[in-house]
């Protein structure tokens, strides 16, 4: 199933020895810093990367064997002999990405320039791991099908799920956590069934993996995500590198009592922020006022519409989130707080709106050139493009590296 190529790749990823983590190290540089610009000649790889010409002649050489690279030619630049251009293999291995939902699944095929080969969002109606492995295993064999690609070509597959890992009923709104999956392995099982290596993550951590790599967040190295997924989660990304914290639950945001800028503050966990401030809350307060949003396609439509209930929870959202925003602000210093995930882009334009006035926090400073708050660019596919990262995270993105002891 797996060529040598392929599975020699894999073996340099997996094992890491710490007599080669400077020269594993120098190959992520080299290969992010060529991502980032598209294409480069050696002359400007070592300059960007800071590695000697040689060092960067012998990791371009090892990267073109492996089918990580590819060569473009020659570029016309004044006088001399034009640089040969190296770009990275969009027809190269390929990785997956699955979010694991309360009520969908979405999974992504996506190549090493980022571009997404195959998607898919599908409901599901038991999320329990008896039957989710098989699940997963069959989705990616069918969207791998319509590629017309080798199954050799998988590096590996990213999966995402919603936290908290290993506590089981945390959930402030009901079904946002799975639930039969405490004390068990998820990454094993999925491993087993697909026949390919698994990294799962907490969702909003891996959103923002996503937003940092495709989305608003391309140029931002400090930032906090808010990802609307069925609850509320916050993902944030630090010099360039994901915070997971102890257990993988770093930014559980939605069990946190917040006090809203306007209304009846609430104590305990009927007063958690996703209890108001998530797609299930929206959709709670839709279905008392007997309107049924199944999903992205409903609430755009709602809104188009101008709904009041719609509105009303646009509002109510804002009311809360401002002075959550500040929070973040106040406690991690970032350059931007994005919102995204499951809900339309206008939508999330209009609570973005209902924000202001933002309160005070060590984020106002009339010197921004960045807004205090923007909305994400990947929708509905965030949590899994950045779940299709984690398997490259040691090998294409070394800001990223979420392994005990990455450099950044």
């Amino acid at each position: 199933m797996n060529d040598p190529g392929t599975r020699n790749l894999r073996h340099k990823v997996a094992i890491g020895y710490n007599s080669e983590r400077n020269r594993a190290h120098n190959r992520r540089v080299v290969l992010e810093v060529i991502r980032l610009h598209g294409h480069l000649g050696r002359t400007e790889i070592a300059r960007r990367a800071q590695l000697t010409a040689q060092a960067v002649a012998n990791i371009v050489e090892e990267l073109l064997d492996e089918g990580l690279l590819v060569e473009l030619g020659r570029l016309r630049s004044g006088r001399g002999q034009p640089p040969i251009q190296f770009a990275v293999n969009p027809d190269g291995p390929l990785t997956v990405g699955i979010e694991i939902a309360a009520d969908h699944m979405v999974t992504v095929l996506v190549d090493l320039a980022g571009g997404v080969r195959a998607q898919s969002i599908s409901p599901l109606k038991d999320t329990g791991p008896e039957v989710v492995p098989d699940i997963v295993a069959n989705e990616v064999k069918r969207l791998h099908a319509t590629l017309g690609a080798s199954p050799s070509r998988l590096l590996g597959i990213g999966v995402v799920m919603p936290g908290p890992f290993e506590i089981e009923g945390m959930s402030s709104v009901g079904p946002a956590t799975l639930s039969g999956w405490t004390g068990v392995d998820p990454a094993g099982l999925i491993a087993e069934a697909t026949g390919e290596p698994v990294v799962v993550e907490n969702d909003a951590t891996a959103a923002a993996v996503g937003e940092r790599l495709y989305g608003a967040a391309r140029q931002v190295r400090n930032f906090c995500y808010l990802y609307f997924g069925v609850g509320l989660g916050l993902g944030t990304i630090q010099d360039g590198r994901p915070l997971r914290g102890a257990f993988g639950n770093a930014g559980e945001i939605g069990h946190v009592g917040l006090v809203p800028r306007q209304g009846r503050t609430v104590y305990g966990p009927a007063g958690a922020l996703e209890r108001f401030v998530s797609v299930y809350a929206l959709r709670e307060r839709l279905a008392l006022a007997g309107i049924y949003a199944a999903g992205v396609e409903d609430i755009q439509k709602l809104h188009d519409q101008r709904d009041p209930t719609l509105a009303e929870w646009v509002v109510l959202a804002a009311d809360y989130l401002a002075p959550t925003v500040a929070l973040l602000e106040n406690v991690f210093d970032p350059e931007a707080v994005v919102f995204g995930g499951g809900l339309p882009d206008c939508v999330f334009d209009a609570v973005i709106a209902a924000l202001d006035p933002l309160p005070i926090s060590v984020a106002t400073r009339q010197q921004r050139t960045t807004p205090r708050v923007l909305r994400g660019q990947t929708g509905q596919l965030t949590a899994a493009l950045g779940a299709a990262a984690l398997p490259l995270l040691d090998t294409v993105s070394p800001h990223l590296s979420v392994a005990a002891g990455a450099s950044i």
